[in-house]
């Protein structure tokens, strides 16, 4: 970073934020704090919950508290700062946006790692209900967690110390509400061909690989579940695999969106496809799965009631 400060006029970007008009910065202020509140709340609960129920202390659990933890984590990352945007401070400083820039794509890309491994649990649950407990061991769990976490982490250092190597020495203008990568290269007045080309190479890699992955296992999943003779048994394996759909359609559909285009085409139309990845995802998803699931929902009670009683 220093090397760059060095060569660059900028030491600071001015996020513009969702809108410009002032009537707008209140409304959208109070809309985000509650969100965000209820973000950091409902994926404590599901946290809460499966650690205190006994029956909670499955694979499945396992994977979804780890989901809800990096979800805090990931709206923490983005919302705070929008919110200050809101009260007027829309200045960032280098360092903080590159840092920025870094936790969103680690935490956003271990999201998309886990929610493959997530897949994969169900995958052995429905295909290979016998040596699911072996297959799923406690050191298998350890390590699919390790990798889902530190392979996100690699991939958003290197686009940081590619980013880093360009020059900024004209607008400090960023139209966005956060740092991403796709509007800041468009403002460097240094060569982006590289950038590019890891971001249209190394970047859909591991984005689309875990997608594929989650397809393959469901293809699998639906074949196993459609031989199952009983219609009960059929509803039964299809209601544990539907939480997990709907968060990966609400996650890969907005991304793929954003993502999966030329740096040059990308305009503030975006901004709605990645307020639904980067924020509503993570508010949701503790709604999407305890609401689908019987043994989450008892969870969430006992839970409650002890509070209550205490």
């Amino acid at each position: 970073m220093e090397k760059l400060n060095q060569t660059s006029s900028v030491s600071e970007f001015i996020l513009l934020g969702l809108s410009s008009q002032p009537e707008d910065q209140k409304p959208l202020f109070i809309l985000f704090l509650i969100i965000y509140l209820v973000t950091i709340t409902g994926n404590l609960l599901i946290i809460m919950a499966i650690h205190s129920d006994s029956q909670l202390h499955t694979p499945m659990y396992f994977f979804l508290s780890v989901l809800s933890f990096t979800d805090i984590w990931y709206t923490t990352t983005i919302v705070p700062r929008m919110l200050m945007n809101f009260l007027s401070h829309k200045t960032i400083s280098y360092a903080g946006c590159l840092t920025q820039m870094y936790f969103i794509y680690a935490l956003g890309n271990t999201d998309s790692c886990l929610l493959a491994v997530m897949a994969f649990d169900r995958y052995v649950a429905i295909c290979d209900p016998f040596h699911y407990v072996t297959i799923m061991s406690h050191h298998c769990r350890v390590l699919l967690v390790s990798f889902s976490c530190s392979l996100p982490h690699l991939h958003s250092l290197l686009h940081v110390l590619l980013l880093n190597q360009l020059i900024f020495c004209d607008s400090n203008i960023i139209h966005h509400f956060l740092c991403d990568i796709s509007p800041l290269m468009k403002l460097s007045c240094s060569p982006t061909l590289i950038n590019e080309i890891v971001i249209m190479t190394e970047g859909p890699v591991l984005l689309v690989t875990p997608f594929l992955f989650i397809t393959f296992s469901y293809i699998r999943i639906i074949t196993a579940i459609l031989k199952i003779p009983s219609t009960s048994g059929k509803c039964k394996a299809f209601s544990t695999c539907g939480s997990h759909l709907t968060v990966v359609t609400l996650f890969y559909g907005s991304i793929f969106y954003v993502y999966l285009q030329p740096v040059s085409t990308y305009t503030v139309r975006d901004h709605m496809a990645t307020i639904v990845y980067t924020v509503l995802s993570s508010m949701l998803n503790p709604f999407i799965y305890s609401l689908r699931n019987k043994d989450l929902k008892q969870g969430l009670r006992k839970l409650v009631g002890r509070r209550c009683l205490q």
